[in-house]
């Protein structure tokens, strides 16, 4: 095998090579084009875009851990993704540390101070263009403050080394993918609404942008800079939020600069369950998801899978059966835990025992309202969306989810910043009983007040397995979010799939009301007919939502990096990427410099050369021990988009402008 050697300094800076792989599982698939799946032994990094997973891996390879690849990929993700998360939205981020700790990160947005509770009322009824479009819709960001938490407390990297990252793509721009172009062309008459956005996303002419077609972000870039140099005090509270609070008078909106200097991101305790030997662990109120996949898994306990008198279509049933009951309490008991009271006891497993005797195996059930776990009143809670997953091998794992809430958010840019911000008001209830824009009810425990965090459906898991990670999951799609979810658990678990066949496998949705059950068309025709004769109101649709997800498979030892092909509705990029190298074990000091030799393997049958390389390391620049897991070698070539894309791409079946020194 033929070994290269390079000197400190020079190219020795791209001796990391990125290998991604395109595995051809199709069988479950609900579209053509395959998935995209990468394995490795050092970790994985899995979004919906190439360039934020290639983020994520340059993060790891400076030293940083899953935690800074995260923040990384969600940062870019801000920028190539832009229509779905960003500075100006909000995010969820539940992490495991490799000391065995976990932290949720609440990076809920809030509700101005001047927000009332019929703020969304004319004439006595919801006026839903009101809490979905224009200065009324928003609520004060929280990404940008949670992913500092996360650094601050976990991550080994700065947040102005991530921040000035990001910032050059924006500035360089990228491919618009043609995902990216179909949502621009669907939400341009909405988009050319707002001057600053109109100048950004649509062409002079007031057409969106193609696919193919370079996007560049000048302003987002700027911004990323000047929080890079000034540090997030230049966001909340600083020129940002003037320019903020100035558009918002400007436009009869409520947010002001002092919402966000009072803005802080919230340390929650993660909440889990136990279940068939696995521990569960996922984010508290006001996270309906993680709340309601528990409680769906403590229903979904009370049945054996796998009994020879227990079909996939009793299953299906079973499943979809337990969804009904827990979205009906979704629909009464969820809010902020800091405003009102959430009974802990919906993710007991007794309740989810006595919810699970509710259910007709041979029929379809009508669901009349919410149940009440036993001590509701004194047990409780203490006081359009992207996911992403990350691993390390030191035991760093992180599940996170970031929205701006529907596509674009309420349309708005803050003129000069680049920043998309949210609609997330829309998550409040206009008035108890009233719907969203997901059709999702809810009660007076979700009605706006000033400072209050909307109920959300974001569901970022973790699953263990003796007290080791085996599963980080979580998905895009509304409340299709919670089902998703809980399905890639029960995949995984219960059907022994690993994270990319279960994250391909067809899915279902029932949030109870409507009551109807929403199925992917890829599902066999005979459980279509089945659940249809049980009383199953069905829609079917091509595809629900997408996950990320990264699975760790013990007897191999590698991790699997699972992307979601159902983001590719238009065929855009989506790419899972993963560091991937064996370690030889022992060093050589020699006129103190440190060398290790790195092996890159072959992964998923692609008929790629292995390549040995010797790799030459100073001692004072700040080397890591092989034998730590940590990282050894040094930044791969700096990304460019198109045809500069490192790696391997999958669709295109070539490698695109790979660059490795």
């Amino acid at each position: 095998m033929r070994k290269l050697q390079f000197s400190p300094g020079g190219l020795n800076k791209f001796a990391l090579l990125i290998l991604l792989a395109l595995v051809g599982v199709v069988f479950l698939s609900p579209i053509s084009t395959p998935a995209q799946s990468a394995e490795g032994r050092h970790g994985a990094v899995a979004t919906v875009s190439q360039i934020a997973s290639q983020a994520g891996i340059d993060a790891m390879k400076k030293g940083g851990n899953a935690v800074d690849a995260a923040v990384a990929a969600a940062l870019t993700l801000g920028v190539v993704n832009g229509f779905n998360s960003g500075l100006g939205g909000g995010c969820f981020i539940l992490v495991r540390r490799a000391n065995g700790e976990f932290l949720a990160i609440d990076g809920r947005e809030t509700a101005p101070a001047a927000a009332t509770r019929d703020m969304f009322l004319r004439k006595g009824k919801p006026d839903a263009q009101l809490s979905q479009i224009g200065a009324l819709a928003s609520g004060t960001p929280g990404a940008l403050a949670a992913e500092e938490l996360a650094l601050k407390t976990c991550g080994r990297l700065s947040l102005k080394e991530l921040l000035l990252s990001a910032a050059n793509i924006a500035a360089d721009g990228f491919v618009v993918d043609k995902h990216y172009a179909a949502v621009l062309k669907e939400e341009a008459p909405d988009l050319r609404k707002f001057e600053s956005t109109r100048a950004i996303f649509l062409k002079p002419d007031g057409s969106a942008c193609k696919a193919g077609e370079i996007l560049k972000q000048p302003d987002l870039a700027r911004t990323y800079r000047a929080i890079a140099d000034e540090g997030t005090g230049w966001f909340y509270g600083g020129p940002f939020a003037s320019a903020t609070q100035t558009w918002m008078r400007e436009n009869h909106g409520l947010m002001t600069v002092e919402d966000f200097r009072n803005y802080h991101a919230v340390l929650r305790q993660p909440i889990s369950t136990d279940y068939r030997g696995f521990t569960v662990v996922s984010f508290p109120p006001p996270s309906s998801g993680g709340t309601h996949v528990l409680e769906i898994l403590n229903i979904l306990a009370t049945r054996d899978f796998h009994a020879p008198d227990f079909t996939a279509l009793d299953r299906t049933h079973f499943i979809a059966e337990a969804m009904k009951l827990a979205f009906a309490d979704r629909a009464f008991w969820l809010g902020d835990p800091d405003f009102i009271k959430v009974p802990r006891g919906l993710i007991s497993a007794n309740y989810g025992r006595a919810l699970a005797g509710k259910i007709d195996l041979r029929h379809a059930s009508r669901v009349a309202g919410h149940g009440t776990p036993r001590n509701a009143a004194s047990d409780v809670f203490p006081e359009h969306t992207t996911h992403l997953s990350a691993a390390d091998a030191e035991g760093n794992w992180v599940a996170l989810t970031a929205t701006v809430n529907t596509h674009f958010g309420c349309k708005a840019v803050i003129p000069g910043t680049g920043v998309v911000m949210n609609d997330e008001m829309d998550d409040f209830t206009a008035a108890p009983g009233a719907v969203n824009y997901f059709g999702l009810t809810s009660a007076e425990a979700n009605a706006v007040a000033p400072g209050k965090r909307p109920l959300s459906s974001m569901s970022p898991t973790l699953v263990l397995k003796n007290n080791q990670p085996i599963l980080s999951v979580g998905a895009a799609g509304g409340p299709t979010i919670i089902s998703q979810t809980l399905l890639n658990i029960v995949n995984v678990l219960d059907l022994g799939m690993d994270a990319q066949t279960a994250v391909n496998a067809p899915k279902f949705h029932q949030q109870w009301q409507p009551d109807e059950l929403v199925i992917e068309r890829a599902a066999s025709p005979d459980l279509l007919k089945g659940l249809g004769a049980r009383g199953h109101t069905l829609r079917e649709v091509n595809a629900l939502g997408a996950a990320q997800a990264v699975g760790y498979v013990p007897n191999r030892e590698i991790f699997q990096g699972a992307a979601d092909a159902r983001g590719r509705r238009s065929g855009g990029s989506l790419v899972t990427e993963s560091c991937k190298y064996r370690e030889r074990a022992e060093s050589i000091r020699r006129d103190k410099r440190m060398y290790y030799e790195i092996t890159f393997e072959q992964i998923a049958g692609h008929d790629r050369s292995l390549a040995s390389l010797r790799y030459l390391w100073s001692a004072s620049a700040r080397p890591h021990s092989p034998s730590s897991g940590r990282r050894i070698g040094a930044r791969s070539g700096r990304r460019t988009n198109g045809a500069g894309s490192s790696g391997w791409n999958p669709c295109a079946g070539q490698c695109v402008g790979a660059r490795a020194g």
